[in-house]
């Protein structure tokens, strides 16, 4: 935006505002309030609704009806956000809206302060309550960096989906979508994993989630940790408990791809932690559509969340699947060029070509010919994945069992059982146990939380200043 300074006039009031900001805002910073449903400052605009619509006279004299969320402030311009014309345009929007979503509380409100109390047009569905303003759509992609949901079709079979109308395990359960949705719309809440049936359990904490028992062990398996992550699935391979399990192995590089494994020799050889965010779902299903209904599952929180997903839809119709879930501790994941491209810069390493990459105690280890170089992890914050900052899962609370080093001794795991099914795979799993350090997992947790929290305080914000102003005046046309 140029910064140029231009004066303005709104309803007869001359104001002075940076070239380019959108006649909304400007609008609401001398007080006078614009409705408006598909608008959030800290998202791009879209004008959707229109319900913001409002009459422009150029400098040239030229009048016409604009959205004010998106027509830029200019030198001259003159705005009236009441006149007749204005109003009689907002009711016809409002009266569309009010036949899309008949039943929608905040549309009905806003309607009737313009007197439409009914519509004459055709409804189709009363039950529909998402009026395709895109800020879910936008709230994804713009701030969490994922764009798990997005419009699909034209007209009036225009939704918002997942791509393909499928599961999106990029979705992280964040909840965003939910939060700026004027509506509340039920096809957030289907796409949104976090409105997820919860797992049951004899005990649950604030921070850690439901969980029967936690320990701290370690396998006969070198592998990250002690290896438990490797022995747990290495026993119920063996034992029955599931016939193939999804891990996620590296390349040739240190770049990871899911991988279907069915023999012991798979599990060993995909040993160790990778730090990157890798699709298994694609993988899952797969498995599900070739007929295998005993699945182990090894992820981060969010895939873990979308494994889970996965299972809780798929259960009428595969009344027999069975998928295992061992979630991994996750404070964040990264960026594979970006962190390569820091570890280079930070300690002089090839990412490429380490044996092993670890984090413990506030370090990020790289090992290379068997030598360890290391960094703090908040110094490779420019590689976190964008969207990492605004989940609020570290223990991954939607597996049958959670593993991870917080709270362990070094070579030692922190395991968290969560399900029965959990607690039968750790019991015919052979481990040495140690001592567990729980608080260290909760302040961690509590951490992760509060970063989320932090990073979507100005929404929140944003969102209960405009929805709980009651200033929308109709004007002298209404």
């Amino acid at each position: 935006m140029e910064n140029q300074e231009v004066t303005l006039t709104i309803d007869g009031v001359k104001v002075k505002a940076q070239k380019g900001t959108p006649i909304l805002e400007v609008a609401r910073q001398i007080g006078i309030e614009i409705p408006a449903l598909c608008y959030l400052r800290l998202l791009s605009p879209y004008g959707s609704c229109r319900v913001c619509s409002v009459e422009v006279t150029t400098p040239t004299g030229r009048k016409r009806i604009v959205t004010s969320c998106n027509y830029p402030a200019e030198e001259g311009l003159i705005v009236e956000t009441k006149s007749e014309r204005v109003v009689k345009i907002r009711r016809k929007l409002l009266e569309l809206l009010l036949a899309r979503c008949p039943k929608v509380v905040r549309i009905k409100n806003l309607a009737s302060l313009y007197g439409v109390n009914e519509t004459n047009l055709w409804v189709e569905n009363d039950s529909e309550d998402c009026i395709l303003c895109g800020l879910c759509v936008r709230v994804c992609s713009e701030l969490i960096g994922v764009s798990a949901i997005n419009f699909a079709n034209r007209g009036v079979k225009r939704v918002v989906t997942t791509p393909y109308n499928e599961f999106s395990e990029d979705c992280i359960g964040c909840g965003a979508c939910a939060i700026v949705c004027p509506t509340g719309s039920k096809r957030v809440r289907t796409n949104n994993y976090s409105t997820m049936r919860p797992l049951a359990g004899p005990k649950k904490d604030e921070q850690i989630g439901v969980y029967s028992d936690i320990t701290s062990a370690k396998s006969s398996i070198e592998g990250q940790d002690g290896g438990v992550v490797t022995a747990l699935l290495v026993s119920g391979l063996e034992k029955g408990f599931f016939n193939k399990a999804i891990v996620v192995k590296r390349k040739n590089s240190y770049k990871a791809e899911a991988f279907i494994a069915e023999k012991v020799e798979d599990l060993i050889n995909a040993r160790g932690t990778k730090y990157l965010r890798v699709k298994i779902v694609p993988k899952l299903k797969e498995l599900i559509k070739n007929g295998e209904r005993k699945i182990a599952v090894v992820g981060t929180p969010c895939q873990a969340r979308a494994a889970r997903k996965i299972q809780q839809t798929l259960q009428q119709e595969y009344p027999d699947l069975d998928i295992t879930i061992i979630g991994l501790f996750c404070y964040e994941a990264f960026d594979y060029d970006k962190l390569k491209e820091e570890t280079k810069r930070l300690l002089n390493v090839d990412l490429d070509s380490s044996e092993k990459t670890q984090i413990r105690k506030g370090k990020f280890i790289v090992t290379v010919n068997g030598q360890e170089y290391s960094c703090k992890v908040k110094d490779l914050n420019s590689a976190i994945e964008k969207g990492c900052v605004y989940c609020n899962d570290f223990p991954a609370l939607f597996a049958d069992i959670s593993v991870g080093a917080v709270g362990s001794d070094e070579g030692f795991s922190t395991v968290i059982i969560r399900t029965e099914k959990g607690k039968k795979l750790f019991e015919n799993t052979d481990l040495t146990f140690g001592q567990v350090k729980i608080e260290e997992v909760s302040k961690l947790t509590a951490l992760k939380k509060n970063r989320a929290k932090e990073n979507f305080a100005p929404f929140i914000e944003e969102i209960h200043v405009t929805r709980s102003t009651g200033k929308w005046v109709v004007g002298d046309g209404a």
